[in-house]
């Protein structure tokens, strides 16, 4: 059975500046199986040109909050109010499982010091752990998964692929490299101009995820939609499992 996941992130990974405001770098990874993705991407296709008269709109949480760009339009209450029904029903009824994992850069700079090693890189590393595990539960029939992850620079993108190199050849403390090798078969970088849908999807749950782990007691509409989504244990609990917060 063939499975893809797609990564995106919200907030800064750099640990020279922090926002005191937004303190959190996080990675949410979104876990399709083929066939519910072809789905989702035909709904979301036809949501597209309902509301924007065209499929090259890319959905971006950012944009869309604060009604940017292709997202000035929303500023028609009506229109806001049918297009977030439609794309909540959408979210709410495809069949993906949610993985994240962040770096609190504050508590991260305060316990390690100098030491204090990238936000992506570590992020990425519990992402692709707890992938593992969901793949593994999932059965033998969930043998591969193709990775993929938005662009960000030349040398970002360097430094990400030289962490995911780590991990697939020398594993993890808790998974070995060969498990990694075994599950995924692809890991490739894509543009945000290639409108892949799988990457606008995890762009949409990565910020809910950041704003519960910030504000977990402000109720949000956003996170309770994709909430029961989160890779879980077996007690259904998320914390630590399928959203993961270091340190």
């Amino acid at each position: 059975m063939k499975y893809y996941f797609f990564l995106d992130e919200t907030g800064d990974h750099g640990l020279s500046f922090i926002d005191q405001h937004f303190p959190l770098f996080l990675l949410a990874g979104c876990l399709f199986e083929e066939s519910e993705l072809r789905g989702v991407e035909e709904k979301i296709k036809k949501l597209k040109t309902d509301i924007f008269k065209s499929e090259a709109v890319i959905l971006h949480s950012r944009d869309i909050r604060k009604c940017e760009g292709a997202f000035q339009i929303l500023f028609d209450l009506a229109l806001k109010e049918k297009f977030y029904k439609e794309l909540n029903k959408i979210i709410s009824e495809a069949k993906f499982t949610i993985i994240g994992a962040g770096v609190n850069k504050v508590e991260h700079i305060k316990k390690y010091g100098k030491g204090a090693r990238d936000p992506y890189g570590i992020s990425l590393t519990f992402i692709i752990e707890r992938l593992i595990f969901c793949l593994d539960a999932a059965g033998d029939d969930a043998t591969t998964v193709d990775i993929r992850i938005e662009k960000r620079g030349r040398k970002e993108d360097e430094q990400l692929l030289g962490q995911y190199d780590v991990v697939l050849n020398k594993g993890t403390y808790y998974i070995e490299s060969d498990r990694v090798k075994q599950r995924i078969s692809e890991f490739q970088f894509a543009s945000k101009r290639e409108n892949i849908i799988g990457l606008q999807i995890a762009d949409l749950c990565a910020y809910p995820l950041a704003r519960h782990v910030l504000s977990s007691e402000e109720p949000y509409v956003p996170f309770e939609i994709i909430k029961e989504k989160i890779y879980c244990n077996q007690s259904g609990n998320f914390d630590g499992y399928g959203l993961k917060i270091f340190p």
